[in-house]
């Protein structure tokens, strides 16, 4: 006979608006408790720094997980360029700078076109991806850093939508792509391919 879940049977999908600040499991161990839930999961992975949209589904709706795990994916990220960092994002530090005030509007919009369609990732350190059971951000904070296989992702759609130059320019971009797409190695590599240090 075998364990009884604690909690109540409730089902159902809550749409959250995930805050800048909690990991995704954070937030659903938080909706988890506020409901009583038996059973639940969360069906993606938002950074700590990214806030948006992070379905819950509760009892049976876990059912649904996997159909919306493998949906695509919109994301709004602010790419900046003229700086890398040990984390791919504002909060890591700064490994790598060069002036990027030579950057355009046109300049990126046309960057940005060559990855549309099929393209391959390496998944960053600091991700919830697992190796040998143990996730890469953990492993990132030890200070140690593995090999990791490159994935193939597809982007549907990039749209600039606002482009601030400068020695540190920003572009801010509509994305939307395949399951799996990891926003912050898509903003190193759009630098890389104009040849700057870049992050999210």
């Amino acid at each position: 006979m075998g364990r009884r879940r604690k909690g109540r049977p409730v089902t159902g999908i809550i749409v959250l608006d995930k805050p800048v600040g909690p990991s995704s499991n954070q937030a659903l161990q938080r909706v988890r408790h506020l409901f009583g839930a038996a059973k639940a999961g969360h069906t993606g992975n938002l950074d700590p720094l990214a806030s948006g949209v992070l379905p819950i589904c509760l009892g049976e709706a876990t059912k649904l997980s996997q159909y919306l795990l493998d949906s695509d994916k919109a994301y709004q990220a602010k790419f900046c360029f003229g700086a890398r960092t040990t984390t791919g994002d504002s909060e890591g530090e700064v490994v790598a700078e060069s002036d990027a005030s030579e950057l355009t509007e046109s300049t990126i919009c046309e960057a940005l076109s060559e990855f549309i369609g099929d393209i391959e990732q390496v998944p960053p350190m600091y991700s919830a991806l697992k190796v040998d059971g143990q996730p890469l951000y953990k492993l990132a904070r030890e200070g140690k850093e593995v090999e990791r296989k490159r994935r193939s992702v597809s982007i549907r759609s990039i749209d600039l939508q606002h482009f601030q130059p400068g020695v540190r320019a920003e572009a801010t971009v509509d994305v939307l792509c395949s399951k799996g797409t990891y926003i912050r190695t898509l903003s190193e590599d759009v630098a890389e391919s104009l040849g700057f240090p870049g992050h999210m």
